[in-house]
């Protein structure tokens, strides 16, 4: 369903043009999970939701996907106005995607 999106957030990983917020380094390492985890989340996912941030008015998307180890993972990003993508948080959590 948000093919294009995916698409150029995988692209964002591979080239490098991506963030992570304070709060998602703290959850990586509360759940044991590395950079790489991250990336390959994003990279093996789809997106499985999207949500308008209330205050911002923004575009974000929750992409489900594997870690290095295979553990489903639940990657919450957005791409910013500086053309980044912007990765807020990650949970380890089952996922469902909407065909």
């Amino acid at each position: 369903m948000f093919e294009n999106v995916r698409n150029k957030m995988r692209d964002k990983i591979r080239r490098l043009e991506y963030v992570m917020t304070i709060h998602a380094e703290e959850e990586m390492v509360n759940d044991g999970l590395t950079v790489f985890d991250i990336e390959n989340g994003i990279l093996t996912g789809e997106v499985v939701e999207r949500q308008k941030d209330v205050e911002t008015g923004e575009w974000k998307y929750l992409v489900g996907g594997k870690t290095i180890d295979v553990e489903d993972i639940i990657v919450v990003t957005k791409l910013s106005v500086n053309d980044k993508l912007v990765v807020i948080t990650m949970y380890l959590e089952k996922y469902e995607i909407e065909t």
